[in-house]
């Protein structure tokens, strides 16, 4: 069991099998693990079936959710369930906090990516046309429940999504995690590694003010312009996000901040687990510039990401030359 303290108090996360029995007022559950794993969770609340991927994260969807929990009715001293991947889990959150001004809310990830980073930090969004994960906020769940047994039923691509976020991991401030990411057996130890590692991050850094908590962004600065640019439905978030890794570790180098070779091991890293790392959006390099400039870390004196110093360290770097970032993307 991993304990996180915050601003509010605490929370625990533990590992367990398929939760059975959900004490909740109302259940918020994936389409794909509501087909998968409905009769095995044995929900006996009202339960909204959220549509499987990035689109869910809407405006839209979030107001049907609201709708719905006032249908039920939940009420303020309720708590909702929430069982899904990092879409779900976000949407889910961001419903919580703002229902009633907040409701208490039980985070089930069931993503290889959810376990190993989403479900863990309180940072509850939904995306909009001009960038992911731009309208959100800071809200913790009651508790953590991850059960790896979901992971039985993962797609093999959405295994590899979620491992993305295990190799940024290793590559931020774990060098000893890379041969647990090279050979993934045991899901529960590389994912019990990633979350405490994510958890010592958070509570140094709750609210991203200090920018610490911010090297947690390695390769999402790109990525996540990617995602958007390419209406996210093409690329998984970890496909964009390696993509991103690739890309910012050469910047970084670029820069001066980076050790030299940096960029060719994560590289060469990536690509041997699997991943397509070509920019898809060569040509649009202006289009993705603009969406860099909406990320959470700019500032108005430009652009800013978090920078690898070697493998296993990692700090925020704020003023990045947009002609930097224009040859590298190219």
């Amino acid at each position: 069991m991993i304990e996180v303290s915050h601003s509010r108090g605490t929370y625990q996360i533990r590992f367990d099998s398929v939760v059975s029995a959900i004490q909740s007022d109302a259940a918020l559950v994936d389409e794909h693990v509501f087909k998968l794993w409905g009769s095995r969770l044995e929900l006996t609340c009202p339960v909204y079936v959220v549509p499987a991927g990035e689109t869910s994260k809407s405006i839209n969807e979030f107001g049907r959710i609201q709708e719905f929990l006032a249908a039920v009715p939940v009420r303020r001293s309720g708590q909702i369930a929430v069982i899904g991947g990092g879409v779900t889990g976000d949407l889910g959150g961001f419903v919580a906090s703002t229902y009633m001004r907040g409701i208490r809310y039980l985070q089930i990830p069931t993503t290889l990516l959810a376990m190993v980073d989403s479900s863990v930090g309180g940072k509850v969004a939904v995306d909009l046309d001009a960038g992911k994960n731009l309208v959100g906020s800071f809200y913790p769940p009651e508790s953590v429940v991850i059960a790896t047994e979901f992971l039985s039923t993962l797609p093999a691509r959405q295994v590899k999504n979620g491992m993305a976020e295990a190799w940024k991991t290793a590559f931020i401030m774990d060098e000893s995690l890379l041969p647990l990411c090279e050979k993934p057996g045991d899901y529960q130890d590389l994912v019990s590694r990633c979350v405490t590692h994510k958890r010592t991050v958070v509570m140094e850094d709750e609210f991203e003010v200090t920018g610490r908590r911010a090297i947690l962004n390695f390769g999402h600065t790109i990525g996540h312009a990617i995602e958007a640019a390419t209406g996210y439905e093409s690329l998984l978030h970890g496909e964009a996000v390696a993509i991103g890794m690739s890309l910012e570790a050469l910047l970084g180098e670029r820069m001066g901040v980076t050790q030299e070779g940096t960029a060719e091991f994560v590289t060469e890293k990536l690509q041997l687990a699997g991943f397509e790392l070509d920019n898809p959006c060569k040509g649009r390099t202006e289009h993705l510039i603009e969406l860099m400039k909406r990320d959470k870390k700019a500032t108005r004196a430009g652009l800013s990401f978090a920078f690898l110093e070697r493998i296993g360290a990692c700090k925020l770097v704020h003023d990045v030359p947009e002609t930097l970032v224009r040859e590298v993307m190219e």
